[in-house]
């Protein structure tokens, strides 16, 4: 079965027929626009339509900011949870650039402004910061690579365990030893969890290497010597 093409110009008149009925009047294809709305006193309309999200839409939309502060994006409205995954991302980037959005059910029409464009003000979150912070503090050196992928990162919870590991190299110890030998106040917690299966308990309190410790000793040998675990 032949997949359906869809045309931008089947958006043209859902979204026309959405700002005829707030009162403007619409033309199709005004210079580089897709669509200018214009009322009485209030700055022209601009949509931009598109047969779905890309980055050419948003250079669209950017470059008509030059001539309205209203500009909008105009795409088909999909289904399923992919589609709604990507129209919250994509809400949250037309935010940011003071884009207004609108989807279009193609089989009926229906209509949804989603976003109207306003000025981004960007919000910081204060715990987030306190957070990044926390964990540049809590490293030592600089163990990453800017870029790398996520698996194998050395976080400050990696470094807190690898000061457990060099603390346990010479046997078991018990868990309040090992907190006074790394400087980890909770090492306790941190063997208990056992999120890189490097500890084993061996004894109530009392906790050594596993296996993969042991040869974490070997894999992390040059973070060790940096921490001075």
């Amino acid at each position: 079965m032949a997949k359906t093409v869809i045309r931008e110009t089947e958006l043209y008149e859902p979204v026309k027929a959405l700002l005829e009925g707030q009162g403007y009047v619409v033309k199709g294809e005004v210079g580089a626009a897709d669509i200018v709305a214009v009322r009485d006193g209030d700055d022209p309309v601009i949509v931009e339509l598109k047969t779905g999200f890309s980055l050419a839409l948003y250079h669209q939309g950017i470059a008509r900011q030059k001539l309205s502060d209203d500009v909008y994006l105009a795409v088909p409205r999909g289904k399923g949870r992919q589609f709604k995954a990507s129209l919250k991302n994509n809400k949250v980037l037309c935010r940011r650039l003071g884009l207004g959005l609108i989807t279009v059910r193609l089989r009926d029409g229906y209509t949804e402004v989603h976003l109207d464009p306003t000025p981004y003000v960007p919000r910081q979150s204060k715990q987030r910061k306190a957070r990044l912070l926390r964990e540049f503090s809590r490293l030592v050196g600089d163990p990453n690579t800017g870029g790398q992928v996520r698996v194998g990162i050395v976080t400050a919870y990696r470094h807190d365990a690898l000061r457990c590991v060099g603390a346990l190299r010479d046997g078991p110890l018990k868990a309040s030893a090992v907190a006074a030998a790394s400087g980890v106040e909770v090492a306790r917690r941190v063997m208990s969890d056992n999120h890189y299966g490097w500890f084993e308990r061996v004894e109530r309190g009392i906790y050594a290497l596993s296996p993969k410790g042991e040869a974490a000793v070997e894999e992390y040998a040059a973070v060790l010597a940096e921490i001075g675990a």
